[in-house]
């Protein structure tokens, strides 16, 4: 990246820190901060575009639709404006809010206007934030945010939801590791991605077992 690059994207880092102050700990500042060094690593050895990897990254929930009753213009709205406010061209602008209209987990059946390599990064790296460790934390965090079960064995999951039942779901905590989490690994783009998710997929395999047996009693 160029100085000026460098330097929108440290204007960028107060913007988002300041906008997701107090926000929900799995939704917060460092979740972006996870998911921005994650993908601008994958951007260097995937040889991508470094400034629309970083501004994609950084911006990329800055209003994340569930914390605004599935509202999922006000995010590129926001974004949006403040990238008009900086002295970036019209294509880049474009290809920076292509990746926070099309990141999300529950737009995967919607085709982007441009798959790029940039928004397939960010994709992968917001992906694996959702996985392992953290993304067990941040699961158990978000629902205990909504006031949801962590588990209960009479409500099965559901993996088969369409984007509106996904977004309307208030089903138990464990449940979404089978309508969500463990489904991410299959979806990752690039060889990084991939690897990366496969060894988190397997944490949270292991878990799983051991929640099962604790709550039966056998451990």
């Amino acid at each position: 990246m160029n100085r000026l690059e460098e330097n929108i994207v440290d204007q960028t880092i107060t913007f988002v820190k300041r906008e997701l102050s107090g926000a929900e700990s799995g939704h917060d500042w460092w979740h972006i901060f996870r998911v921005w060094k994650l993908a601008v690593r994958m951007a260097e050895e995937e040889n991508a575009n470094l400034f629309v990897v970083n501004m994609g990254a950084l911006l990329h929930y800055i209003a994340d639709a569930k914390f605004y009753h599935g509202d999922e213009t006000i995010g590129p709205g926001i974004a949006g404006k403040f990238l008009k406010s900086q002295d970036i061209q019209k294509e880049t602008i474009d290809k920076i809010l292509n990746i926070i209209r099309f990141v999300s987990f529950k737009n995967r059946d919607e085709e982007p206007a441009d798959n790029s390599l940039e928004l397939q990064i960010v994709q992968d790296a917001d992906r694996l934030d959702a996985i392992g460790a953290i993304g067990i934390a941040r699961a158990f965090s978000f629902g205990g945010y909504k006031m949801r079960e962590m588990y209960n064995p009479d409500i099965p999951p559901n993996p088969g939801m369409s984007k509106e039942e996904y977004k309307k779901s208030k089903s138990t905590t464990i449940n979404h590791f089978y309508e969500k989490l463990l489904l991410l690994k299959e979806l990752m783009n690039t060889q990084t991605g991939r690897r990366l998710a496969t060894e988190r997929h397997q944490f949270m395999e292991m878990f799983l077992e051991e929640f099962y047996a604790e709550w039966k009693g056998t451990l």
